[in-house]
């Protein structure tokens, strides 16, 4: 069901509108009865997994020469907040594989990319992007594993720490420095492809808040060698510009899950307050509660146009960081408010485990922190606008 570039405007509709439906019954039929028990025991969903295997999902953005859907960004995303809706967790489970997937097809050499991006579109091979250490998160360039050269590879020591589908996952791209003496630092790291072996396993995994189901995973590397041709690009010191690049879906993607909470927290408000009776009448009678359902309906619908906007740029080829960094921005701080909002307007059933609501409640301040934080974002937005305006 790829969304060919030779195809009309009305048959890429056609053909995204027939994605959507199917990702619809998906979530309908495989995820939704499951969603809340699944998450309670905090339990790997390894069966809708594999039918996210079978509908092509771990493909979705790959190149159709490589076997991929070759859907667009905008597509995408529109995916992304569908599931978010229904369950956050399962969309990091196929994100930070496509972060990975897009680096190798953007930053790869055709050699990688024949050799990987097949595996990693079937679902044959899935993993995501190890980035984050203990004392190096949104300071990408603070970093201290390393990797060596060593013969006809590189040997990788340090750690890693938060890294999705870590134990799951079957390969991660990894970021490292080559040479932590370079200046500026950055010029100095480089991104390796690394596949799981009996030399590198990740066995830990990470307690949340929530976010529960997919793995967050930490793990050491001890004198990990690593094969020469499985350095991102064949060169060193382009590692940060090639995984920025992923990051920008990545970005999409977060804003897409905002999106899809705060729209799920909206509708679930609305359905109840007409529901739940105050004082001989609806609460959706009272000015109080409409006040807040006319807020959160505003914020779904800014977070929801930003998103496009970003996905948009995206796919033509754009530098959208700043476009992404909004969406981003814009639609994490929605989820956050607007999971505040349903749960003030459910009462002690929005603070109840038997609903969804405290459930998204715990799930918002991820996309806060997650793929660069909102401070972060605020600064790249701040640059590029003044890059952009030069007086």
């Amino acid at each position: 069901m790829a969304l060919a570039e030779e195809f009309t405007a009305e048959e890429r509709a056609e053909q995204e509108r027939m994605v959507l439906d199917s990702v619809d019954r998906f979530l309908e039929r495989d995820v939704a009865p499951y969603a809340h028990d699944l998450e309670a025991e905090d339990t790997y969903p390894q069966e809708i997994v594999d039918k996210m295997v079978d509908m092509g999902l771990f493909g979705a953005t790959i190149g159709v020469e490589y076997g991929g859907l070759g859907l667009s960004a905008s597509t995408y995303a529109k995916i992304v907040e569908r599931v978010s809706a229904v369950w956050m967790s399962v969309s990091g489970i196929f994100n930070s594989h496509l972060i990975m997937a897009a680096t190798v097809e953007r930053a790869g050499t055709e050699e990688q990319k024949a050799k990987w991006l097949p595996r990693f579109a079937s679902g044959e091979l899935r993993g995501g992007i190890a980035l984050t250490e203990p004392d190096a998160g949104t300071d990408l360039q603070g970093i201290r594993t390393r990797a060596d050269k060593s013969g006809n590879g590189y040997v990788l020591n340090g750690a890693k720490t938060w890294i999705s589908n870590a134990v799951e996952g079957g390969v991660l791209a990894i970021l490292a420095k080559t040479d932590p003496e370079a200046e500026p630092r950055h010029k100095g790291m480089s991104l390796f492809l690394v596949e799981k072996s009996k030399e590198f396993k990740v066995d830990k995994r990470m307690k949340k808040l929530g976010y529960k189901g997919i793995d967050s995973g930490e793990f050491i590397m001890d004198d990990l060698f690593v094969p020469g041709e499985n350095l991102v690009g064949g060169g060193e010191g382009r590692g940060l510009q090639q995984i920025l690049g992923g990051l920008e879906l990545g970005r999409i993607n977060v804003a897409a899950r905002g999106v899809g909470i705060a729209r799920a927290c909206l509708l679930k408000s609305v359905e109840y307050a007409q529901i739940r009776k105050t004082f001989g009448k609806p609460i959706c009678e009272h000015q109080s509660i409409q006040i807040k359902l006319a807020d959160m309906a505003v914020q779904v619908e800014t977070a929801r146009l930003l998103t496009e906007q970003a996905a948009r740029a995206y796919d033509k080829g754009e530098r959208c960081d700043m476009e992404a960094g909004m969406a981003k921005l814009v639609a994490s701080e929605a989820a956050l408010s607007n999971s505040l909002e349903a749960m003030r307007i459910h009462g002690a059933y929005g603070y109840s485990k038997e609903f969804d609501i405290e459930r998204y409640y715990r799930d918002a301040p991820l996309l806060a922190i997650g793929e660069g934080t909102n401070e972060l974002q605020k600064l790249i937005i701040a640059k590029q606008v003044i890059a952009r305006n030069p007086a």
